[in-house]
C-alpha cells in the first residue's frame, strides 16, 4: 500500500506547533501538534476528550464556522488535525487556533455536549487537564507566523 503523507513527516524532528498537513482540493489539514512526538508526554484521554468538546463547539461559533469542516484529536494523542476551507488565510487559521486555545485554557462551567445523553463517553472528561493543555500550546503559538506552517525537512 501506499504510504500515507503524514506517515513520511520525521516524527523524531517534530516539534509543537501548528503545520499544514495536507491540502486536498479547497480543504487544508492543519497539524496543531501539542505534544513533541515519542517523548513520553502525551494528552491524557481526559483532556484530549475534554479538549476535543470546547476546541469544536468554540470554532463553530465563530464567524469562521461555515469554514470549519472538522477538528479530531490524533491517535497517538500528541495533539489534533484541524480541517478548514482553504478561503482562510493561513495567518488567519493561526489567529482563530490562538482564540480557540484562549477560551479553552480559561474555560469555566459545564463541558460542552457532556451529557450522558450527548456524548458516548462522557464519564472521562478532565477540564483541568485540557486547560493546562491550552495554557501552554498558547505559548507556542504566541509565536507562531504563517512561514513556520510548513514542515521543517
Amino acid at each position: 500500500m501506499k504510504t500515507i503523507a503524514s506517515f513520511t513527516v520525521d516524527h523524531d524532528k517534530l516539534e509543537k506547533g501548528m503545520y499544514v498537513s495536507r491540502v486536498d482540493g479547497d480543504v487544508v489539514t492543519y497539524d496543531i501538534r501539542m505534544k513533541k512526538p515519542n517523548m513520553g508526554d502525551y494528552l491524557t484521554n481526559g483532556a484530549l476528550h475534554t479538549f476535543e468538546h470546547l476546541f469544536a463547539t468554540y470554532a463553530r461559533n465563530t464567524p469562521l464556522s461555515d469554514q470549519v469542516i472538522y477538528i479530531g484529536p490524533m491517535g497517538c494523542r500528541t495533539g489534533f488535525y484541524f480541517l478548514l476551507r482553504d478561503s482562510v488565510p493561513g495567518g488567519q487559521a493561526i489567529e482563530l487556533v490562538k482564540e480557540c486555545f484562549r477560551f479553552i485554557a480559561a474555560f469555566e462551567g459545564k463541558i460542552p455536549g457532556s451529557e450522558r445523553k450527548e456524548c458516548g463517553n462522557y464519564l472521562e472528561h478532565d477540564l483541568p487537564g485540557a486547560r493546562a493543555a491550552a495554557l501552554d500550546m498558547l505559548d507556542v503559538l504566541d509565536r507562531w507566523t504563517v512561514e513556520k506552517l510548513q514542515y521543517e525537512t
